[in-house]
């Protein structure tokens, strides 16, 4: 593919996970967040985005969130687990995506918040129809996502350089 389409990045937050005496790196998902999760799946499905690449943080919570979201897809993307998306920050995850081969058109990326919904704020530069109004009065709930495009090759990826083009979250 030439660097100069346009490519979708979807940031997906883990869905609502549980407390148990655990770690916060192995905390599983929650009776919610296992039904949440299969619901986002189902609305990633809708998109009809041929994802190419899923960078999952290594959390419980994520690689559950992930495994029951996916199994809604008719065709599975490879699955990276990544350590670096764990507790990352927006700059952090933007190094993660900069390293991302350029033959990967369409990815998502499962992760936590604070990181995941200031990414989506720090990379939508615009916004179509009112997906920009949505994600700000919601904010970034569990199971939450958002649908960005930009064009460029993924080394060029930076703040400002991509569209909202859409965003649901669970009761949207």
């Amino acid at each position: 593919m030439s660097v100069a389409e346009s490519r979708r990045i979807v940031l997906f937050r883990h869905a609502k996970a549980d407390w148990p005496q655990v770690t916060d790196h192995e905390r599983p998902l929650a009776d919610r967040g296992r039904k949440d999760a299969a619901e986002a799946g189902r609305r990633l499905a809708d998109t009809e985005i041929p994802f190419d690449l899923a960078l999952c943080s290594t959390a419980t919570r994520t690689r559950e969130t992930w495994k029951l979201a996916v199994h809604e897809f008719a065709h599975r993307p490879k699955t990276v687990y990544e350590e670096r998306v764990y507790e990352a920050s927006p700059g952090e995850l933007i190094a993660v995506l900069n390293e991302t081969p350029d033959d990967a058109q369409n990815i998502v990326l499962i992760g936590h918040n604070p990181g995941v919904q200031g990414l989506a704020d720090v990379l939508a530069g615009s916004a179509e129809g009112d997906a920009g109004e949505r994600m700000g009065r919601r904010g970034f709930p569990a199971a939450a996502f958002a649908v960005l495009s930009f064009t460029g090759p993924w080394k060029a990826l930076e703040p400002g350089a991509a569209t909202l083009l859409d965003y649901w979250a669970p009761s949207e």
